[in-house]
């Protein structure tokens, strides 16, 4: 008897990324029609707009049977988003638009909503998987890249940090292989990753003054820092206890994943 294969992801990773193209490009040529916008920066703007969606696609194909979940494809369409807010960053940062609009605002919050449905439909389809999960926490993460550099000329470039922190502690774990101790997931470190994208979304809105925007960022940033500790602290004391119960040192568990939740601490 035939077994039927499992869908192929083939095609949503081509509509994937040329989707993010077309966002991306989108997205700069609508700024450029309220803003006066040169025709490289355009150029730039969708195609270094486009990675987001571009770079979902390529950890997709690489899986290995190469499929897609329902949950996968929720998530595989804030990619495509997030290519348009990274679009208009790019215009920011080349100067061409201002560094606060509605435009980014109204990207900006269905690609965050859109992060509390991809686990509803993956429990509801059956469909939770474990690439599924790491490709979450990657997009996640992307997305705190392209808000926390879209938000820096207004506050200053620390916001960055918010962005980039998660591919410090991934750097880290390489280093420290006991930063890769799976841990249960903790209800502070979730709402923590959260908040990062609200508060980067509240910070970009034109209507915010820019002294509310700063300190509402610095504190997301402390909080965010703060559950990064927690996270490293509970792991050397889980991975020492590891090693004392399997008489190894404690950086034996050499191979384990990093764990769930990490995308924002």
């Amino acid at each position: 008897m035939l077994m039927a294969s499992p869908p192929r992801a083939l095609p949503d990773v081509t509509v994937t990324a040329w989707s993010g193209l077309l966002v991306a490009a989108t997205a700069a040529v609508a700024m450029s029609r309220a803003h006066s916008t040169s025709g490289t920066a355009l150029l730039l703007a969708a195609v270094v707009g486009s990675l987001p969606a571009v770079l979902c696609a390529i950890a997709v194909s690489r899986r290995r049977p190469r499929t897609a979940t329902p949950a996968d494809r929720v998530t595989m369409t804030r990619a495509v988003l997030a290519s348009g807010c990274a679009a208009v960053t790019v215009l920011v940062l080349a100067g061409a638009v201002p560094a606060r609009t509605w435009w980014l605002v109204a990207l900006i919050v269905p690609t965050l909503l859109l992060d509390a449905v991809d686990g509803p439909v993956a429990r509801r389809t059956g469909t939770v998987t474990e690439a599924g999960g790491r490709l979450d926490m990657q997009v996640d993460a992307g997305i705190l890249v392209v808000l926390s550099v879209a938000v820096a000329p207004v506050v200053g470039v620390w916001v960055v940090l918010i962005g980039a922190l998660r591919y410090v502690f991934v750097a880290a774990s390489w280093l420290r292989p006991s930063l890769r101790t799976p841990l249960p997931r903790s209800p502070f470190r979730r709402v923590v990753a959260g908040l990062q994208g609200a508060v980067l979304a509240f910070a970009i809105a034109p209507v915010v003054p820019v002294d509310v925007a700063r300190a509402a960022l610095l504190l997301a940033l402390g909080l965010l820092l703060a559950s990064f500790a927690n996270q490293v602290v509970l792991q050397e004391r889980q991975n020492a206890g590891l090693g004392v119960i399997a008489g190894e040192a404690p950086g034996a568990c050499r191979g384990l994943p990093l764990p769930q939740g990490q995308a924002a601490g």
